[in-house]
């Protein structure tokens, strides 16, 4: 099994800045791609920001140059530094992860998620 495990969400004020961690653990090979979404309610859950394995990046428009993704293949963990936050960020925030097991292939893994609110 493989589990994420994020941290980092929290309660703060229009243009303060929060970092999201997530962990992944359990039988993994590799992991390919990392990625950040999130969901406001009464809203579809979107795409913040994805990583590669090799560290090519990708962004939601509405996150560019405001938030950074950043991953640390050692550890299989993934970041997410979120600056200058708006009121409209405020979700729940998910990752997830294009993991390859053992003579199961690659799965797609998602976290529990955490709450990011900002407040204005």
């Amino acid at each position: 099994q493989v589990q994420l495990v994020e941290s980092g969400g929290g309660l703060v004020q229009a243009g303060e800045t929060l970092r999201l961690s997530c962990a992944a653990s359990g039988s993994i090979l590799s992991i390919n791609t990392m990625g950040w979404y999130r969901q406001a309610p009464g809203k579809k859950r979107e795409l913040v920001a994805s990583i590669t394995s090799g560290g090519s990046t990708n962004y939601a428009q509405s996150v560019e140059g405001r938030f950074t993704i950043s991953r640390d293949n050692a550890k299989n963990t993934v970041y997410l530094q979120m600056n200058n936050l708006k009121p409209e960020d405020t979700a729940v925030y998910y990752c997830n992860a294009a993991v390859l097991r053992k003579l199961v292939g690659v799965n797609n893994y998602w976290g529990q998620g955490t709450q990011v609110t900002v407040s204005s």
